[in-house]
């Protein structure tokens, strides 16, 4: 019996794997963008916060904030048939910044949330990415009853390199959230030659 190869066996084409990083400060919506936009249910390390987080937590402009994430969450979402996202939200707190480290290996580039109310939050994100080397755009959650601002200024507040994308966004909403994602693949794929459109995402 033979068992060579044959000609005529179907050829596999598996899709491209990429991992994203969802940072950010304290309660600024890392888990409600991963929520929003994964197309499986999202994976979730969240605790109820107590008062042994009194004096710790800065609760600040999220009063009304019940839990945390300790260790992160996770999504996916993909991009045709070639193309999946695994999203990869970090924890906020500075008491969780260990994971961090793990949670970047193998990572193409990162989402830094911020939110206008707690800016200097987004700081230690920046920096970590900076040190690393990681690609990353600034999405500006758009809070209800938060002060609005010019992107410019907002670029400006954060000391950001002209080339570092800074863009809008509802991690509340799906479309809003994949926008954001396309965003971030752009600028990372830029360099490339390459580009995703919004179309190649399902809705």
């Amino acid at each position: 019996m033979d068992y060579g190869n044959s000609d005529d066996s179907p050829t596999v084409v598996l899709p491209t794997a990429i991992k994203i990083l969802v940072a950010g400060g304290f309660g600024v919506g890392k888990t409600t963008l991963v929520s929003a936009v994964s197309e499986t249910q999202p994976l979730r390390t969240e605790e109820v916060l107590t008062e042994t987080g009194v004096g710790v937590d800065d609760l600040s402009g999220v009063e009304e904030k019940s839990t945390t994430t300790v260790a992160m969450d996770f999504g996916r979402i993909s991009f045709g048939d070639d193309l999946v996202l695994y999203l990869f939200g970090t924890p906020g707190q500075d008491r969780f910044w260990f994971v961090w480290d793990e949670l970047a290996l193998g990572a193409l580039g990162a989402v830094v949330l911020a939110d206008t109310r707690r800016l200097a939050d987004s700081f230690p994100s920046i920096d970590y990415f900076e040190r690393h080397g990681v690609p990353f755009i600034v999405a500006v959650n758009c809070f209800e009853g938060a002060r609005r601002y010019d992107l410019p200024d907002v670029r400006l507040a954060l000391n950001l390199d002209p080339e570092v994308p800074v863009m809008l966004c509802d991690a509340r909403l799906r479309e809003s959230s994949k926008e954001v994602l396309i965003a971030l693949l752009n600028h990372v794929l830029r360099s490339r030659g390459s580009r995703v459109e919004a179309e190649s995402v399902p809705g």
